[in-house]
């Protein structure tokens, strides 16, 4: 894999907690992501890997430190947090279609009213993105009329049509039968081969190989380790990723 880019980072967290509750769920969060760089988290349940995902577009506030995307703070809400928002794509567990739409209106749709594309420009865009990630023949259907996978690379679809900065998936093939993730994986592999920055919290170890230039590991709301991926998965310094790994690598 490549090195990490230079210049300055494109997604920055700096002292970032959070608290739910009582529970401190992120804990000193000290991160930066370099343009063209695929960064994966992992690690346990509950170890706060999607909090720190939905923080990065403020879908989960933060109660102290900062978040920087391209050098511009994180707004707190209004037209600003929306404007951030669209530089940022997110892809979720759930696909998140809208169930009434076809699938060429669920990627055209964010264009035409965000980035204030004309109708014919934003669907003639949709169908190249549909075709990238290989659903173009569905682009009338409805996601109902859809398998998972394909929901989800609709939702893939949907999100680079904003033509963001940075992607963030969270657990994007958690939600799929066995057969489908590989499909969704393999659309992932191909934006990260062609240079997108992205963030992606999984628990496919495969995808971390394949695709990463560095893994995050957390654990108990904190970043225990980040290494590049091989050094990682073959000589984990912590005893908490040893433990981790040692536990779903021999499954």
């Amino acid at each position: 894999m490549t090195s990490r880019p230079n210049g300055e980072p494109l997604v920055r967290l700096s002292g970032v907690n959070k608290w739910f509750g009582e529970l401190h769920v992120l804990q000193d969060i000290d991160l930066e992501i370099g343009r063209g760089e695929v960064v994966v988290v992992i690690g346990p349940s509950g170890s706060g890997k999607s909090t720190l995902c939905r923080a990065i577009n403020r879908l989960e506030p933060i109660d102290k430190g900062e978040i920087t995307i391209d050098g511009a703070l994180l707004p707190e809400e209004g037209k600003e947090l929306a404007r951030l928002r669209a530089d940022v794509g997110m892809v979720f567990q759930s696909f998140n279609l809208f169930a009434h739409k076809t699938v060429l209106e669920n990627v055209s749709l964010g264009p035409v009213k965000v980035r204030k594309k004309s109708k014919g420009e934003a669907e003639s865009r949709a169908r190249e993105l549909l075709e990238r990630v290989g659903v173009a023949s569905q682009a009338d259907k409805y996601p109902a009329q859809l398998s998972g996978g394909q929901q989800q690379r609709v939702a893939i679809a949907r999100a680079l049509a904003m033509e963001p900065k940075v992607m963030l998936f969270d657990e994007p093939t958690s939600a799929l039968d066995p057969e489908m993730i590989n499909e969704v994986l393999d659309v992932m592999v191909g934006l990260a081969k062609d240079g997108m920055t992205m963030v992606v919290v999984t628990h496919e170890m495969g995808f971390a190989r394949r695709a990463a230039n560095r893994v995050v590991f957390m654990d108990g709301g904190r970043v225990v380790e980040t290494a590049e991926p091989e050094t990682f998965f073959t000589s984990p310094t912590s005893d908490r990723a040893k433990d981790f790994l040692s536990k779903i690598l021999t499954h």
